[in-house]
């Protein structure tokens, strides 16, 4: 596809998802409290969608991903949280 191909198609979701962040963003900001780690990551990877590296994705990938590797003895709860907290439980 063309540039201008490609932003026909994908416009108007990619739109739609950045409403999304923005929205939840300003929950986040309403609310009592502080930003946790989540938080923080999600603000570096929007630093990262608005650069001009590419690989945009695969660099978003890796602001939320676990760098270490090693493996931990025990996983700390039931599920995934989105985010690595920054250090190894």
């Amino acid at each position: 596809m063309t540039r201008a191909e490609v932003i026909d198609r994908y416009f108007m979701d990619a739109r739609s998802k950045l409403i999304d962040v923005a929205a939840f963003l300003d929950r986040v900001e309403r609310a009592e409290g502080s930003d946790d780690f989540r938080v923080e990551a999600l603000r570096k990877a929007l630093g990262v969608v608005t650069g001009r590296k590419k690989e945009k994705a695969r660099q978003v990938l890796l602001t939320f991903s676990d760098p270490t590797t090693r493996p931990i003895q025990k996983a700390p709860g039931k599920g995934a949280c989105g985010a690595w907290p920054g250090k190894a439980k």
